[in-house]
């Protein structure tokens, strides 16, 4: 059970949570993913250093902290400067796949949408 990967997906569209988890379960079963509706409720969980997910992906048009200041803010966390924290977006303009690597994230994922090619997505990253 040491290897257990966590994972926190921070998006308030209740759709795209499902789709995620779903592609979780796929992938493998033991990934534990937490939920955050935004960047403010994420960091309320994130404080604290009990929760350390290896994996953090960020929506970046959401209510209340877009997800960019969300990242800003969980890069100053220090007990999360191991986690993988990717960018989880439908807007993939150059410019902001440049933003979000400029500000720390470690990766950009595309939603895509259909299951199978979440699957996908998040296969490769979950086997790096």
């Amino acid at each position: 059970m040491e290897n257990t990967k966590e994972c926190l997906l921070i998006d308030d569209d209740p759709d795209d949570q499902e789709i995620f988890r779903m592609a979780l379960q796929e992938i493998d079963r033991s990934i534990k993913c937490v939920l955050a509706n935004n960047g403010i409720d994420a960091l309320t969980l994130l404080k604290p250093p009990t929760f350390t997910p290896d994996f953090i992906f960020i929506d970046i048009n959401m209510p209340r902290m877009n997800g960019f200041q969300c990242l800003v803010e969980i890069k100053k966390l220090d007990h999360l400067k191991n986690a993988q924290i990717i960018m989880y977006s439908t807007a993939d303009q150059p410019k902001i796949v440049e933003l979000s690597k400029e500000l720390g994230a470690n990766d950009f994922l595309v939603k895509q949408i259909s299951l199978d090619l979440v699957i996908q997505k998040l296969s490769a990253l979950f086997s790096k």
